[in-house]
């Protein structure tokens, strides 16, 4: 008597597990990402985009910093581990591995 009983109540619990087993409701998109406005940038890269594609050197640096007004700066090298957060105000400034500078841009 017990296995005519013990059946039907296997099946509903496996159909019930099967049921509570649908997709995740949908996520939210992800934010935008930041974006400089067309009245300038807010870590100063615009002026001292004429420095990629060259050396780069401790003057160099403090002069890019200097032009740029940006509220910090970093070198970035290969090889090396940077903090991932966007700071609209930091100029970052990418070297490759000779030293020459490839890109200049906030973040």
């Amino acid at each position: 008597m017990r296995l005519k009983i013990a059946g039907p109540l296997v099946i509903g619990l496996v159909v019930a597990a099967c049921a509570s087993m649908s997709s995740p409701p949908p996520r939210d998109p992800a934010p935008r990402p930041p974006t400089v406005s067309e009245g300038g940038d807010g870590c100063g890269a615009g002026p001292v985009q004429d420095r990629v594609g060259r050396h780069y050197g401790e003057s160099l640096g403090e002069a890019i910093r200097r032009e740029s007004g940006a509220g910090a700066f970093r070198v970035m090298r290969p090889g090396e581990a940077h903090t991932l957060e966007y700071r609209g105000d930091r100029l970052n400034v990418r070297l490759d591995e000779d030293g020459v500078i490839t890109a200049i841009g906030c973040g």
